[in-house]
């Protein structure tokens, strides 16, 4: 039993009454030599939630009846709720009033003040504040005579922060500036702090994106000592590299990406059996050769967790020097892989696989668009892809019955729009449209999930330590409230034990219908987030026993993590010892980086969010067909065929009083019985878009639905 385990089961003892901490290493015999190390253990409790310090330094157990142990989440309007990992589902709100000088995201402990009944949330008030989360905040100056003050860009902070004149580094009004917080709010005074830097004006080219990367902390400037060892490796493979390797350099393989894109870290083969099966072969750039285990570059790629894609640029987890660079399979130079070989029957299932170092040369680099023109019948094979051509087509007949197999077994597939945005050399957004996702996207998917797939139940059933990517059951309380939603459409799911396949059954329902944008995104709402863990776990929406990520190891660490327990694995070389290392590391490894991989879709959405706003703005006054996306108790939103989603809010709707019918998820005319459902269509107008808050408002311009008068 370790020391913390021991601390918690002697505070649990009916008799133990709270402490100090010299009284507690007294009662543990601490020698004095080690109580500095003794009292750091309960600091570190204290910050974790497993044990509270009172206010007269006294220790004891959080007693999880009238307390609770959570993060923050804030509102611009002062108030929040307490989000607890412990207590899902019961979130507790907060009033301005009993925040006690928390901001959003502090790591908090909150009193129940009043318990959860029918539809209201239980109450509560913050009691102590055990980790900081904004140590700086990104915001817009605004300058005072002899002080001013900073509006925070994440509007979750309710406060503005006051900055004297010596702590304003010369900004000017409307200056986007970083700010290191000197003073946290109390009651009745707001927080303080001093500039430390000034971006520039929100207009300048690249500052509003700029601002968004210090806002998430993205870490977008490699220290030198990384930059020293991407530079220092070699450009060219050794010979005794490539002899101790499977040499696959005739093999005819390729990529296919992106126009764009320039880290290609996946190349495929194929080939038809005579048993009229298929030989995939899947080989992805061997990223592990080059970043060592512990060193300066593996531990910056461990602390960035993966890149991050924002419109005008791309924050890598490796420098240019290997992403673009040796780990990329540029066409035509010999490259360092990890190839996996799967032999797969006519019914799409993998009967026999091989997982070997190779060495290969990418003979074509394909783009997505050129290759589905040729797979749905717009160009023909003498073009540009006359070589590959015969292989394409080989490749479209397996990508069909993979997916067939995983539709069968009930893997859900959400096929949202995605947006593409297009900028200027400003950065300003000039176009907003829908991204295709088309032949040679899927067929590329499909290819990373059956070899994802692959690799996870081979060290599944080898028993090593390894990196799951799981995704839980649904929560049964949002599935309820999904249930009666499509109810009101006319759907329903049957059965007590809930399967992928039911819901895949209701996308598959719902295709092509008005509605489905609508329903797909609640069901996905629905969902659980998919996460990385040491501890194998099935991927509910893959309806998949074992998934794991191991093609992108250039821009995820999770999949650069195990193509080194694979080599290790393969090369005979996984001590006991080094296993008991990774049982320790793997869940650490797992946490990070799927905390992230969070925190990079929340800045590559704050980032079209803000550019979607930027679009509209110019667009005033302009008319637009879309769909109601969401009704509320303040109004509905509807989505443009662009993509662009924009609030009615219900005092923007003159012609009647307007009410949110919770029962039936409509929204209803006092007077005229006027009814608004998800998926109607209607035509808007753009009457507004809030650039710092990225909103946008639209009104009814008319409407394109049936009417109860």
């Amino acid at each position: 039993m370790s020391m913390r385990e021991i601390i918690v089961e002697f505070m649990k003892q009916p008799k133990y009454k709270p402490m100090l901490k010299e009284e507690l290493a007294v009662a543990f015999k601490i020698d004095r030599k080690y109580q500095r190390e003794f009292f750091k253990s309960l600091e570190s409790m204290e910050k974790e939630g497993i044990i509270l310090k009172a206010r007269n330094e006294r220790y004891g157990l959080l007693n999880n009846e009238y307390m609770a142990l959570g993060v923050l989440e804030g509102n611009e309007k002062g108030f929040g709720f307490v989000i607890s990992k412990d207590r899902p589902g019961e979130d507790v709100f907060i009033s301005a009033e009993n925040m006690n000088g928390a901001m959003h995201g502090d790591k908090v402990v909150v009193n129940i003040l009043k318990r959860r009944e029918a539809s209201r949330k239980q109450e509560g008030e913050i009691i102590r504040i055990l980790e900081r989360a904004n140590e700086t905040v990104i915001g817009t100056y605004e300058g005072n005579g002899n002080f001013g003050f900073v509006i925070p860009d994440n509007h979750k902070l309710s406060y503005d922060i006051f900055i004297p004149k010596a702590g304003s580094m010369n900004a000017k009004d409307g200056h986007k500036v970083i700010v290191e917080l000197t003073r946290w709010p109390e009651p009745r005074r707001n927080p303080e702090g001093s500039v430390v830097e000034v971006l520039g004006y929100p207009w300048e080219k690249g500052t509003d994106i700029l601002s968004i990367v210090r806002m998430f902390n993205l870490p977008s400037v490699f220290p030198e000592d990384v930059i020293k060892e991407a530079q220092a490796v070699p450009m060219r493979i050794p010979e005794d590299e490539i002899s101790r390797r499977r040499d696959l350099r005739q093999l005819k393989l390729f990529t296919i990406d992106g126009a764009d894109a320039k880290d290609l870290d996946d190349a495929v083969s194929i080939e038809s059996l005579d048993n009229g099966g298929y030989r995939l072969g899947v080989h992805i750039a061997d990223v592990s050769h080059y970043v060592k285990d512990g060193s300066p570059l593996d531990k910056e790629a461990l602390k960035r967790g993966n890149s991050v894609y924002l419109l005008d640029r791309v924050i890598p987890m490796l420098p240019h020097e290997l992403s673009n660079g040796i780990c990329s399979l540029n066409p035509n130079e010999d490259r360092l892989a990890m190839s996996v070989i799967m032999d797969i029957d006519k019914k799409g299932k993998v009967y026999a696989h091989e997982i070997f170092e190779s060495v290969i040369n990418s003979k074509a680099r394909l783009i997505y668009d050129d290759v589905s023109d040729l797979l749905e019948g717009k160009t023909s094979t003498e073009g540009k892809l006359k070589e590959v051509a015969e292989e394409l087509f080989i490749m479209k007949e397996l990508m069909d019955i993979l997916r067939a197999r995983r539709e069968r077994r009930g893997s859900i597939d959400f096929d949202f729009p995605e947006s593409y945005i297009e900028l200027d050399e400003n950065g300003k957004p000039i176009d907003v449209r829908k991204l295709e996702r088309r032949v040679a996207n899927r067929l590329i998917e499909e290819f990373m999930l059956v070899c994802n797939e692959t690799v996870a139940e081979r060290f599944f059933w080898a028993q090593i330590p390894f990196l799951y990517r799981i995704h839980e059951d649904p929560n049964p309380e949002k599935v309820a409230d999904f249930l009666r939603f499509i109810h009101n459409f006319g759907y329903s799911i049957r059965g007590k034990e809930l399967h992928p396949k039911d819901f895949q059954r209701l996308t598959d329902e719902i295709k092509g219908r008005r509605e489905e944008p609508v329903i797909s995104t609640l069901l996905l709402r629905t969902m659980q987030k998919a996460v990385y863990s040491s501890e194998p776990g099935k991927h509910f929406g893959l309806a998949a026993q074992y998934y794991s990520h191991f093609t992108s190891p250039i821009r995820r660490y999770p999949d650069l993590q195990i193509h080194r327990i694979i080599k290790e694995t393969l090369r005979g070389s996984l001590s006991h010892r080094r296993m008991e290392h990774l049982e320790g590391r793997l869940p650490e490894v797992a946490d990070h980086t799927s905390m992230t991989e969070r925190r990079a879709e929340e800045a590559e959405r704050e980032v079209d969010d803000l550019k979607k706003a930027q679009y509209m703005a110019e667009r005033i006054g302009e008319e637009y067909d879309g769909i109601v996306s969401s009704v509320t108790s303040f109004g509905m939103f509807v989505q443009l065929e662009n993509t662009i989603e924009g609030l009615v809010h219900f005092s923007n709707m003159e012609d009647d009083f307007y009410f949110f019918d919770e029962e039936n998820y409509m929204i209803v005319g006092e007077r005229t019985k006027r009814t608004y459902r998800l998926g109607d269509e209607v035509r808007i107008k753009v009457i507004g878009a809030d650039i710092g808050k990225k909103n946008i408002d639209f009104a009814i311009a008319s409407v394109n639905v049936d009417t109860d008068d």
